[in-house]
């Protein structure tokens, strides 16, 4: 990924955007060329010396079973929007602005690992689950279920772990603007119903964000 200094993440926006993901590509090279899924998964810091990402695929999904050459590649996603020029307040000092997009991703490296044991399966859906229905007026269980109907869903699935080897994160956030153009495009994402957008543009410039 290309990564000017000014837009490179620090580490406590990589470990955010980390322990935010609900879902997230994986990308595979494999003897028939590249392979993507898009996934639900679950970040796991403890796991090997960088942490690991945590998914399952349906077994019908050949990916799992296609051999992965070299590293693997989970494509995180944080928010992103498009920014119109009529947000910066140099628009209306020279009119020399275009418009651009903003985004926060990580590119994580690994190595994959497949897991078909119905144990290490069963946790990680509870995990998953648990993680989702949290804070819900009526968080649903997978004990609700009837066990024999988990356990089938179980082996429909195939677990899988990305040990990660290296993480590429990129936070373009308008850093390299003005102050005033900066202010102009968190007030600009908050009207147009983007708080996420607004919140990451504000904390980018703030004087205790990480270096870049």
């Amino acid at each position: 990924m290309y990564i000017p200094a000014h837009f490179s993440a620090g580490d406590a926006e990589v470990r955010a955007l980390l322990d935010g993901c609900g879902a997230a590509d994986l990308v595979t090279s494999t003897p028939r060329g590249l392979v993507a899924t898009f996934l639900p998964v679950l970040y796991d810091p403890d796991a090997g010396e960088h942490g690991a990402l945590l998914a399952h695929v349906a077994r019908n999904n050949d990916q799992w079973s296609a051999p992965a050459q070299g590293e693997s590649l989970f494509i995180v996603h944080g928010p992103d929007a498009y920014v119109t020029p009529s947000w910066y307040a140099s628009k209306a000092e020279h009119g020399r602005v275009v418009p651009t997009w903003n985004y926060l991703t990580a590119h994580v490296y690994g190595r994959l690992v497949v897991h078909d044991d119905p144990a290490w399966l069963e946790s990680l859906v509870r995990r998953l689950t648990d993680r989702h229905e949290a804070g819900r007026p009526a968080p649903w269980s997978v004990d609700d279920a009837p066990p024999e109907y988990i356990a089938g869903q179980l082996r429909a699935i195939v677990g899988l772990e990305l040990v990660i080897t290296r993480v590429e994160a990129k936070a373009k956030l308008s850093q390299n603007r003005p102050a005033a153009d900066r202010d102009g495009v968190a007030a600009g994402s908050l009207a147009e119903g983007d708080p996420a957008m607004a919140e990451a543009v504000r904390a980018a410039a703030r004087p205790d964000a990480p270096e870049r």
